[in-house]
């Protein structure tokens, strides 16, 4: 009698305790820029939670650096490129990295602190644009858009100042780091910005650009993989949380169009 209830005793304590023990969640460490990519991370981290995933984010200043710690391993994956930088980095980094959902488009603007209409830009007037060539193109191709230059090849989205044809205004062009670009804005006449780093720096995109891309900008922010994990559950989850109503409705009302939903 006395073995019988012992044996049932730890019967129940072992039920009781599987019942109190919850599975561990898969962790999913992603790299992200600040704004906004971080912030709708944020957003969707407590669905995740909900989802058995625990997302661990890990905050840069650049755009190196989420790539080659993706590549190594030391993250699961990135957000804050769009397809035409990271066709650039995998081709000069040697990395094979992968695009795995498309999220919002950061239309790329011009800012300035020294003149309030383009028509304003004076002759041999300096414009610092980003230094990666997939940055370097947009901004170039934005400009001729504006009429202020042409480019060789109007569809280059990879142009740099060398494949200007004709510079009327005969702008100087300053090629510098994306990060560094808003705090150049009291040294330039004209700063082409990545709205990421506009919106860190207190611009307003659809406020303060002198001009702007439109909605219809190709170049949309995607979650990036590795090869070996692009279609891991705690990823297709990841991209099933951030394709939600939810999720637009947050970019709409936070970024004000200055960000735009790509799905």
């Amino acid at each position: 009698m006395f073995k019988t209830s012992l044996r049932a005793f730890a019967a129940l304590a072992g039920a009781l305790l599987l019942a109190g023990t919850a599975p561990a969640a898969d962790k999913l460490v992603i790299a992200a820029t600040q704004v906004p990519h971080a912030e709708i991370l944020e957003f969707v981290k407590p669905t995740l939670a909900r989802e058995g995933v625990d997302l661990d984010i890990k905050v840069f200043s650049d755009y190196v650096q989420p790539n080659l710690q993706t590549a190594d391993k030391q993250v699961d994956a990135n957000f804050f490129q769009h397809k035409p930088y990271l066709d650039t980095f995998n081709k000069d980094r040697g990395t094979h990295l992968v695009p795995v959902a498309a999220v919002h488009v950061e239309p790329f603007g011009a800012y300035s602190r020294k003149i309030k209409k383009v028509a304003d830009l004076k002759d041999g007037a300096t414009v610092a644009i980003p230094n990666d060539p997939s940055n370097s193109g947009r901004a170039l191709l934005l400009l001729a858009r504006q009429g202020l230059i042409t480019l060789k090849d109007p569809s280059n989205i990879q142009a740099t100042s060398l494949d200007v044809a004709t510079n009327p205004k005969h702008l100087k062009f300053r090629e510098l780091e994306a990060a560094m670009l808003p705090r150049s804005l009291d040294d330039v006449d004209l700063a082409l910005i990545n709205t990421n780093y506009a919106l860190e720096a207190g611009l307003v995109p659809t406020r303060d650009a002198l001009f702007i891309e439109g909605a219809d900008s190709p170049y949309a922010n995607l979650i990036v993989a590795r090869e070996d994990n692009k279609g891991s559950p705690a990823l297709a989850k990841l991209v099933q949380a951030l394709h939600t109503h939810e999720v637009k409705k947050f970019i709409l009302e936070k970024y004000k169009g200055a960000v735009v939903p790509a799905f």
